[in-house]
């Protein structure tokens, strides 16, 4: 039986599953402009990116001021893997295991990688007519470069005419996302930020609406350009979306967690989802798989829902299993005495 166990999770680990939230691959590259190469300006510049490193990652403005990182900004160079110059641009690549250690033993909590897709609607409106900003476009580099700054996952629409004739002011403005979300469903994001920009007497003004499940976020922006406008949205967007998955040091606890309706393709997912949390599978029973996790169970909510996963009262039995499609197995260890006690939450698909 335990070798059926291996066989069956060693077959798991190789299907892929469509992406909702999605990994941030280049957390810790930070691209900072220059206007030179001197090391005074390297100094500066390293800095600088030490400040948006630190704010990918906490979700917090002054957190980069903390005392206790006061050696970190003195010589941000004690964890820098490599940079490069790309014209008048330089590129830090920060180690993600000594940045972390240094942000851990200074207090701060951090914001992993997985973080939610947003799919961003953006409408121009400017003297010589309105614009939604679509996937492929060349005025779109800018803002995927904004997203990359700020640690966001972000996509775009293909801005075909349906949708151009869809992303009109008054749904961008909208209180409530009805006109967007049936045209959003096929780009399988998290979330949707709509942005509506307007320039008036050569400065840019944007506001903006984010969604995220039932719960909306908005603000205003001004800024130079639509580049700068870009940068602005995504950095306060990080700010308010950053507190729903971070937990303070020492708010995690031991849990156990019951998922329903695991496939072979939903198991991939499910445990780069729970990896964070240094997930332990206890029990496989037909489509149910049973896991302890050292997390809180707020953030751990937010991660799960982010793979559409639906929290179920505990009163809920579980739907039996088909077992010519997913044979009950038990896992190497027994059920009965390596469950975690404590809290059980349960989830399905």
């Amino acid at each position: 039986m335990r070798f059926a166990t291996r066989l069956l999770l060693a077959c798991l680990s190789f299907v892929a599953l469509p992406a909702f939230a999605a990994p941030v691959s280049d957390l810790y590259q930070v691209r900072e402009a220059v206007s030179s190469q001197q090391p005074e300006e390297r100094a500066a510049a390293l800095s600088r990116a030490l400040d948006t490193l630190v704010l990918r990652l906490t979700g917090k403005t002054d957190a980069a001021q903390s005392p206790a990182l006061a050696a970190l900004r003195n010589d941000p160079q004690q964890i820098v893997s490599q940079f490069s110059y790309e014209g008048e641009v330089l590129q830090v690549d920060f180690d993600p295991l000594s940045t972390e250690r240094s942000m851990r033993q200074a207090g701060l909590a951090l914001w992993g990688a997985n973080r939610p897709s947003i799919l961003l609607w953006w409408l121009s409106d400017a003297s010589d007519g309105s614009r939604l900003l679509g996937d492929g476009q060349e005025a779109a580099a800018p803002f995927m470069q904004a997203a990359q700054h700020r640690g966001l996952p972000l996509r775009l629409p293909l801005a075909d005419l349906a949708e151009q004739l869809l992303a009109v002011p008054e749904n961008l403005t909208s209180n409530q996302p009805a006109a967007l979300s049936e045209a959003s469903e096929r780009y399988a994001a998290d979330a949707l930020l709509a942005v509506l920009a307007r320039e008036a007497n050569g400065q840019w003004q944007a506001e903006w609406r984010l969604w995220l499940g039932d719960e909306r976020e908005q603000g205003t922006v001004k800024g130079a350009d639509q580049s700068a406008l870009a940068d602005a949205i995504l950095r306060e967007v990080s700010q308010r979306l950053a507190p729903r998955f971070i937990v303070a040091a020492g708010a995690a606890t031991g849990l156990t967690v019951e998922v329903r309706g695991v496939d072979l393709a939903r198991y991939a997912e499910l445990q780069r989802i729970l990896e964070p949390f240094a997930a332990q599978l206890r029990t496989v029973q037909g489509d149910t798989l049973t896991f302890s996790v050292n997390a809180n169970a707020d953030q751990l909510r937010a991660q799960l829902s982010l793979a559409r996963l639906q929290e179920v009262p505990a009163d809920v039995p579980p739907v039996d299993a088909d077992p010519a499609v997913t044979p009950p197995v038990t896992a190497a260890e027994p059920a009965t005495s390596n469950v975690a006690q404590g809290t059980v939450l349960r989830f399905s698909w």
